[in-house]
């Protein structure tokens, strides 16, 4: 009676165990000649593995990984399906013995054990609807390169692959970004057979931590953005992010695959990350795209393809598409990029003044929703810009002094931007210091009393503002 209450009080410890083995079926008797495949029933648990469950896993939870060894590798070799534990455990009792021994024959016979032990847990566990083969695999990957390093990186990169491209978004931050690294390494190796497995790695990887960085009910997505950044800045000082290497690579992928909307997004998102958006690879993918299933991105890429060819108007038009496309995601940073390029190319290429300050004034007020200065300065030094290339009245005696008071204007904006945005400081202040030159003089002032009578002016034409008088 006290033997079954101590097994039932030790299964009720460890909930996940399955106390009865598995029975093979027998062949029907109606198909004799048909073969019956064999199938391995999985190990008996026995009261002894419950009871060493129960050992080893509370010396791990106490740091005693020596004397966890004995009671886990029992359980292990002899009915390693009794529960998850046993890998979980096994991989913090493997490890710790690893780096507590300087024996060489040692070092490798833990080393097979720790890659041996995950495909174990993935033949027992790699149903479980929580950590399935595809989260194994990571495991499996991080463990080639723990205790194997650079000598097995081809090995764990395959098993780290695998793991992302099946659990996608929910891999664990540290397996996508050792992806990456290893497949840098790999790179670093042989940079001309390795550029475009770093390049779909890097893709992959930094995808899904931008998913997961972007996610707030995720708690890791604060070290999913840190972790972000790092592989961005792995990429690119790989080399491998060369815009003509690109180029190289994708121009055969885009021709073949000018159907796949999905394929093509997925090197336009790549060229825009790595900043190659002058490309005619990046062009022709968009382009594509863009037929297919317009998006902002792509809107932005045939705007660009069309500023490159010179067509301006084409570009501003595309810009529109990309601000309607971008504000019907809720992508605002996007949308007041689109309108400060749409504002710069009105004023420095159509030559468009009032049309390039509708929209450098809508990239504002985005910015404004977003409680973000940075950006609004450049939009203020392009408004001034059109104010000082602007001629109101005709050229004769009087009207070259009043086309003076415009730089009063464009300098009101100059101000505006440094005020605002500190990071357009020298270049609005290189502007005030040359266009405040151009101001009316005292004695210009003098020979028009009835327009300078006070200490402000109405800037009149399509600028409409007062100014101070200085």
């Amino acid at each position: 009676m006290k033997k079954s209450i101590l097994v039932i009080a030790l299964a009720v410890a460890v909930p996940a165990l399955s106390c009865a083995a598995k029975k093979q079926k027998p062949a029907a008797a109606a198909e004799p000649a048909k073969e019956v495949a064999v199938v391995e029933e999985d190990p008996v648990i026995t009261e002894e593995c419950v009871m060493n469950v129960s050992l080893f896993h509370e010396s791990v939870k106490n740091k005693m990984f020596a004397d966890a060894y004995g009671p886990w590798y029992e359980v292990y070799t002899t009915c390693p399906n009794a529960n998850k534990s046993i890998y979980s455990d096994g991989t913090k009792i493997v490890e710790a013995l690893y780096q507590a021994t300087s024996d060489p024959a040692e070092k490798e016979r833990l080393a097979k054990l720790a890659i041996e032990m995950q495909d174990k847990r993935i033949r027992f566990f790699g149903n479980d609807p929580k950590y399935p083969k595809d989260y194994i695999l990571g495991e499996k990957g991080m463990a080639y390169v723990d205790f194997y390093g650079e000598a097995k990186y081809a090995e764990a990169r395959e098993c780290l692959r695998q793991s992302v491209e099946g659990m996608g978004s929910k891999s664990k931050v540290m397996v996508l970004v050792k992806l990456v690294d290893v497949s840098y390494a790999l790179y670093k190796q042989d940079p001309n057979g390795k550029a475009e497995q770093l390049i779909s790695d890097y893709e992959l990887a930094s995808s899904a931590l931008a998913e997961q960085a972007a996610d707030p009910t995720n708690k890791f997505a604060e070290a999913a953005g840190k972790q972000k950044d790092y592989v961005d800045n792995i990429f690119a000082i790989s080399g491998a992010a060369d815009c003509s290497k690109l180029d190289e690579i994708y121009a055969a992928v885009v021709k073949e695959n000018i159907g796949n909307l999905d394929m093509l997004q997925k090197i336009a998102k790549l060229y825009k990350r790595v900043r190659c958006t002058e490309s005619d690879v990046y062009f022709a993918a968009c382009e594509a795209a863009h037929k297919l299933q317009p998006t902002d991105e792509s809107a932005a890429g045939c705007a660009s393809m069309a500023a490159k060819k010179g067509d301006y108007e084409q570009a501003v038009e595309y810009y529109d598409q990309a601000i309607k496309l971008a504000m019907i995601e809720d992508e605002l940073e996007d949308v007041a990029d689109y309108q400060y390029n749409a504002a710069f190319y009105c004023y420095n290429n159509l030559k468009k003044y009032s049309e390039a300050r509708k929209y450098a004034l809508a990239s504002i007020a985005t910015l404004q929703g977003l409680g973000l200065n940075k950006g609004q300065g450049r939009c203020y030094i392009i408004i001034g810009m059109c104010y000082a290339a602007t001629q109101l009245y005709p050229q004769d005696a009087k009207g070259r002094i009043l086309n003076k008071t415009v730089y009063w204007a464009a300098v009101d904006k100059f101000v505006k931007a440094k005020q605002i945005d500190p990071s357009v400081e020298a270049q609005a202040s290189e502007f005030i210091s040359s266009y405040s030159r151009y101001f009316p003089t005292k004695e210009e002032r003098f020979d028009l009393p009835n327009e300078f009578s006070g200490s402000t002016y109405y800037v009149g034409g399509w600028i409409g503002e007062t100014t101070n008088i200085r």
